[in-house]
């Protein structure tokens, strides 16, 4: 390879794949086939209650600073009265999170490298080609994927479990869900047989109510969070594998949530599938992932038919590829791929236990501030979940979530979540039905983040907005906002009101 090209998984020898010597050997398409190289350190972390130290000091005293930088951290941005700019205050990562500088990095320096791949003899193309399957393999691998596991490359969350729905074999039994899951991971469960199961008051009733309805009914798969998106509460993803296994069930884990805060290994575990986002793990490139047991995927119905998805066509006969091939046709997102490996081989890179201890200083911080404020009521489903993650919701009496969050980015420059987050029967078993406010904390979070927040709530409920507002398509927006568009985006549709009522 000349020295001016890129190293397949940068600041790693080249993964050992062929001949001794051959950085350019073909790995295999499958998940967990060929050693990416140096692995990602302990994987004790994965959902556990113990998982770091409990910090025990006052952490309204000590500051914390950012474990990582990520693109736009910095970033100024306008005032509604059109005259102050301040630092941007992103306490929105449970939706889309912030690239990670070293993610940025990587892509700028194989952009010049893109082209097809798979099939092309140009020198690009299998650079492209080794880049990708490269990254499938550092993704599986991160994730602690079985050696006969196979990894497809996806949109997002939605699309990988989408996928997994239309993998299930037919007559294999039920599809069981709790009611507290994100649309992705309750929609595609209902075009099939399916239960919902309604959560009880605590964690422990919840556990023995699922146990109850998984020996009561045949069920092919057990479909849970790794991670409330709402609350941050995790669930006890080993334990609820083993129950599903003893009752000769599947389990898939939706890990949009939880990949981005706590290590995962689906070995360890026992989890038969994991969905997941790049999205949400500093990976904004469009790629998410679907992982997990092959022989479904191998069967199924090609998820989209085309092109690079088979192995030979005919008038009227295909023969289907295996999988992964069989589940990615057309020209894959290679960039999206290549990010999604690269932040997974940043977060692999940091010491054991970091990431939690980062996050629970940050956490405990952001709760017992929001506990000191009058009317502010944080939203828990269950006093006995022993850990959550960097999300926490709120309310605050007397305001609409809505006006609360435009509050925040118009007098203050903070940016959070409001709404029902595609999460409507959770919000309402919270009572939440007009919904809530949610901040949510990353690698690129520090407790001056935290300590914004809470001084411009403490403010909002000690005198009340600075500003009139008014309802705009659904949105609360200042009267005579006078924050201007970047020039280059000047002009462009505001997006109307949202399809999802509260989303």
């Amino acid at each position: 390879m000349p020295a001016h090209s890129p190293g397949l998984l940068a600041g790693n020898p080249p993964p050992r794949w062929g001949a001794p010597g051959d950085d350019l050997a073909a790995p295999s398409t499958g998940a967990a086939s060929a050693d990416p190289g140096p692995g990602p350190g302990p994987r004790e972390h994965f959902m556990s209650a113990s998982a770091a130290p409990a910090c025990r000091t006052p952490e309204r005293q000590r500051h914390v600073a950012a474990l990582l930088p990520v693109v736009g951290g910095g970033l100024e941005v306008p005032l509604a009265d059109g005259r102050s700019v301040v630092e941007y205050t992103n306490l929105d990562y449970a939706a889309s999170a912030p690239a990670l500088a070293a993610v940025a990095a990587r892509v700028e320096e194989v952009l010049p490298y893109y082209s097809s791949v798979h099939r092309g003899a140009g020198w690009t193309s299998q650079i492209s080609t080794r880049l990708y399957e490269a990254s499938r393999a550092r993704v599986a691998h991160f994730l602690g994927a079985r050696a006969d596991d196979v990894l497809v490359f996806t949109r997002n969350t939605t699309d990988a479990l989408n996928l997994l729905a239309s993998a299930v074999p037919v007559g294999s039994g039920d599809v069981l869900v709790l009611e507290i899951e994100h649309h992705a991971n309750l929609l595609p469960w209902l075009a099939r047989p399916h239960r919902v199961l309604p959560v009880a008051g605590t964690l422990q009733r919840t556990l023995v109510a699922l146990e109850q309805a998984l020996a009561a009914t045949p069920t092919a798969l057990l479909a849970v969070t790794g991670a409330s998106n709402v609350t941050g509460e995790e669930l006890p993803i080993a334990h609820l594998a083993a129950l599903a296994h003893t009752y000769g069930a599947r389990i898939v884990v939706d890990g949009a949530q939880l990949a981005p805060h706590r290590r995962i290994d689906l070995q360890a575990a026992g989890v038969d599938y994991l969905a997941l986002s790049g999205h949400k793990l500093y990976a904004p490139y469009g790629a998410g992932a679907l992982v997990g047991r092959r022989d479904w995927l191998d069967v199924a119905q090609p998820y989209l038919a085309g092109g690079g998805a088979v192995r030979a066509v005919e008038v009227g006969s295909v023969q289907w590829a295996p999988a992964p091939a069989r589940h990615e046709a057309g020209t894959p997102n290679v960039l999206g791929a290549v990010a999604l490996a690269a932040a997974c081989q940043t977060l692999a890179a940091l010491p054991a236990g970091a990431l939690e201890v980062h996050e629970e200083r940050l956490r405990d911080r952001l709760v017992a501030g929001l506990r000191q404020l009058d009317g502010v009521r944080v939203q828990r489903l269950w006093d006995d979940c022993p850990s959550s993650i960097g999300v926490v919701t709120f309310t605050v009496d007397g305001y609409d979530p809505g006006l609360v969050a435009a509050v925040l980015s118009a007098e203050h420059g903070i940016g959070v979540r409001d709404g029902k987050f595609c999460a409507h029967p959770l919000l309402s078993r919270l009572g939440l039905e007009e919904g809530a406010v949610r901040a949510s904390l990353g690698v690129g979070s520090s407790s001056d983040d935290v300590d914004r927040l809470l001084a411009a709530l403490g403010s909002l409920v000690e005198v009340g907005p600075a500003r009139e507002y008014h309802l705009v398509e659904g949105r609360w927006a200042p009267v005579h906002d006078r924050r201007a568009l970047p020039s280059w985006l000047a002009g462009a549709p505001s997006g109307g009101p949202s399809p999802c009522q509260g989303a």
